[in-house]
């Protein structure tokens, strides 16, 4: 296994982007931060990606920032240059992806690293995955995003006690409450997040980049806003070479391909 702790892998039109310091159950530190934007940014720009995968090695998708690194103590000004540098950059980087990203949450996800999973579009874990915001155990606030994606998950009172609690919770609750999408047997799991991720590439990308927008939109959007938005992304939609092969698949009664522009 290389040191490299972000690793970026592609097949085809799938890319795996892997957080890879397992010794240290894939925390983070400034430096993987930084190669984690980089990573993003070249999954950007890469017009063959359409899905990509984010997970972790070993036991751990990601156990939030290595405190013993201690960024988290050096001081106000250091702390906040961490999030809004480092953190928010990433966090930003991977909503504004025009494609869908999973998040394959294969251990457990704390702190930050909740947070990561959470500002993906799909998440799914193993279910012996478990999701935690402990900041309340160090006397730290919830922060890379949680504090937004959590109460829109879960609604306000649930979101207040995990919080205030500080507890972990298992994947089978996760997908109860609506905070991930599905928690899987761990046999099952690499082969599901497979095949989400090839039923994904085979979709309409563009699509789907345009229904991410709007569906982020309505988080904070009016009723009139959103309604304008849609018949905008929609007129965008149409012109697609995808919209007109399904279409055209659609009337001709047979399954459409599409190639993702």
């Amino acid at each position: 296994m290389t040191d490299n702790p972000i690793l970026l892998d592609t097949n085809g039109p799938i890319a795996r982007l892997t957080l890879n310091r397992p010794n240290r159950l894939n925390s983070f530190t400034r430096p993987m931060l930084t190669g984690l934007f980089v990573a993003l940014g070249e999954v950007a720009a890469a017009k063959h990606i359409r899905v990509l995968i984010v997970t972790g090695t070993g036991r751990a998708f990601c156990s939030g920032q290595d405190l013993a690194d201690g960024e988290a103590l050096a001081g106000p000004e250091t702390a906040a240059a961490l999030l809004r540098d480092h953190y928010n950059p990433v966090i930003r980087a991977l909503r504004a992806l025009e494609m869908p990203v999973i998040a394959a949450v294969n251990g457990i996800a704390a702190g930050a690293g909740c947070s990561l999973a959470l500002a993906c579009d799909i998440a799914i874990a193993a279910r012996s995955a478990s999701f935690m915001l402990a900041f309340s155990k160090i006397g730290l606030v919830p922060d890379a995003g949680s504090t937004f994606f959590l109460p829109r998950n879960v609604g306000t009172a649930r979101a207040m006690g995990l919080v205030m609690l500080g507890e972990p919770v298992t994947a089978e609750t996760a997908a109860s409450w609506g905070l991930i999408l599905e928690a899987v047997p761990d046999e099952k799991f690499s082969e599901r997040i497979e095949a989400t991720a090839r039923t994904l590439a085979d979709k309409p990308t563009r699509a789907l980049a345009l229904a991410k927008r709007a569906i982020l939109s309505g988080e904070t959007a009016s009723l009139d806003a959103q309604l304008d938005l849609e018949a905008d992304l929609q007129a965008e939609a149409v012109q697609t070479d995808d919209a007109k092969e399904g279409i055209t698949a659609f009337l001709e009664k047979r399954a459409a391909v599409f190639r993702g522009h």
